[in-house]
């Protein structure tokens, strides 16, 4: 049973909050150090009494998981710079955004305080729910907020939901024409879904294709590069062409999937954020170890249209054959 869908509360993009303290934090959270099935993870202790900016809010995400569309969140925003370190989880180098629950926050009025003094909480909780039951090859099982989302997050919105749009726009996650444009690409796409089950091939526009009209090309394996690239390095995309050269017909290489919306980024430079070569399985908490690295640009996010405006700020993963080294001059 579907949970009912809730209008975002009043936190707004922009706006200034304040980081409750651990011990008021932990005040809302169960047995298990949730609120809502959304863990309040260890590596968020650090902002605790902050004053950070809202970067979108989460009233809605999309499901990588079970890849059921969009689902919907209740009372939780994103907040600029506050991204996971993987401290406390096995060192997972995905960067995702954390979800706050605006109980763990209160809107930032007149100056900054100065800092109140420590007061030592038990915090172990948070570090105990990190892991569950280990694999039965005995590796460990970890649980974060992006294993646990879709029970914090129980509730879809399909793309005829048209209340979801409303919240973009009032929220400040989009603008009234960025809202339009996702609803058109969403609903484009359905239809390119639906024409390669029912029409003919000589009836299919772009030949079936999603938004972007990506196809890939390789079709004797897919090649790998290695450039050994670092953080701060400057790197240019490469363009559309060149990355469907890379990609076999169900656009991925060597077994990682290129998201179509990339495409929009082609052609621009950005400098190296990261590199990955540990991330979270989200569908299980299984530690994966990458064959070949990818790389994470600083401030090149997932982006919102081809999305219906998914607020996540997913750091995509860059193989670096698609990407080629910039030149300091």
């Amino acid at each position: 049973m579907s949970t009912p869908t809730k209008a975002p509360e009043s936190l707004k993009v922009g706006d200034l909050v304040e980081v409750l303290s651990a011990e008021e934090i932990l005040a809302t959270l169960d047995e298990k150090g949730e609120l809502d099935g959304l863990p309040f993870m260890p590596e968020m202790l650090e902002y605790c009494g902050k004053r950070l900016t809202v970067y979108k809010s989460a009233h809605k995400l999309c499901d990588t998981i079970e890849r059921t569309g969009q689902r919907h969140m209740t009372d939780a925003v994103h907040l600029t710079g506050s991204r996971c370190d993987g401290g406390a989880h096995g060192g997972c180098q995905t960067a995702c955004l954390f979800y706050w629950k605006t109980a763990w926050l209160k809107k930032a009025e007149g100056p900054a305080e100065p800092p109140r003094p420590f007061s030592p909480v038990d915090v172990q909780i948070l570090h105990r729910n990190t892991l569950k039951e280990p694999f039965p090859d005995g590796a460990p099982r970890y649980s974060c907020q992006a294993t646990e989302i879709l029970r914090a997050a129980p509730g879809r919105l399909p793309l005829k939901d048209m209340r979801q749009y409303v919240w973009d726009v009032r929220t400040g996650n989009a603008t009234l024409v960025q809202t339009v444009m996702a609803f058109l690409i969403g609903l484009f796409n359905r239809l390119q879904s639906l024409s390669q089950r029912v029409l003919p091939k000589w009836l299919w526009i772009k030949g079936g294709l999603p938004w972007g009209f990506l196809r890939g090309t390789a079709t004797n394996g897919t090649p790998v590069q290695t450039l050994d690239l670092r953080p701060g390095e400057l790197v240019r995309i490469k363009s559309k062409e060149e990355i469907a050269a890379t990609l076999d017909p169900q656009l991925r290489n060597r077994g990682m999937g290129f998201e179509v919306g990339l495409t929009q980024f082609c052609g621009q430079t950005a400098r190296v954020a990261g590199r990955v070569e540990r991330c979270l399985d989200e569908s299980n908490g299984r530690m994966l170890t990458m064959k070949t690295p990818c790389i994470l640009l600083e401030d090149v996010v997932c982006p919102l249209r081809p999305n219906l405006n998914c607020p996540r700020g997913h750091l995509p993963f860059w193989r670096e054959i698609w990407l080629e080294r910039v030149e300091s001059r």
